[in-house]
């Protein structure tokens, strides 16, 4: 039997840097306080009673780095984080897309992304206002469904908004 719920991990990137400005920004790697940011955040997301069990990422070099740091805080091998293309620059409808056609047999899964689409799709589905998801913030949400494909209109909880800056 499926189990009854479902936990979606949206996580923006870290903080990334802008110093080379001939970088590509599909290129840009995370600055000193991204590279910082990432692992406290996977100290606390270690914390957490809830853990993804596959971690999906933009291809772009910040959003993989961050997903890569977090991955082995939660039992995660940084070869096995999955990069999707689609989720660079994707707005929140471009990540639902993806959310809906996860397989089933994941009950929680981590999605690593940008903004606005990150924030937007925490507003969407969590149920409660959220201005803006910080750099390395990390928005989790349950659904009372057993299918990913119907958690855009099943019931859900926002049970963790954490980022860098907030008090743990």
């Amino acid at each position: 039997m499926l189990n009854p719920s479902r936990i979606l991990f949206l996580v923006r990137h870290a903080k990334s840097s802008w110093k080379d400005l001939s970088l590509a920004d599909h290129d840009r790697p995370l600055n000193k306080r991204g590279v910082k940011n990432a692992p406290l955040m996977g100290q606390r997301l270690a914390r957490m009673t809830h853990r993804p069990e596959i971690v999906i990422s933009s291809s772009a070099l910040r959003a993989l780095t961050t997903a890569k740091t977090l991955a082995p805080y939660v039992g995660i091998d940084e070869e096995d984080v999955v990069v999707d293309p689609d989720l660079y620059h994707a707005g929140s409808r471009d990540i639902m897309r993806i959310v809906a056609g996860l397989n089933d047999r994941y009950q929680n899964v981590m999605v690593v992304g940008h903004n606005p689409g990150i924030t937007q799709l925490a507003n969407q589905l969590g149920g409660e206002p959220i201005a803006n998801v910080p750099t390395c913030g990390m928005v989790v949400i349950r659904f009372e469904t057993n299918q990913w494909a119907a958690v855009s209109s099943a019931p859900s909880t926002l049970l963790e908004f954490d980022y860098p800056k907030k008090d743990p």
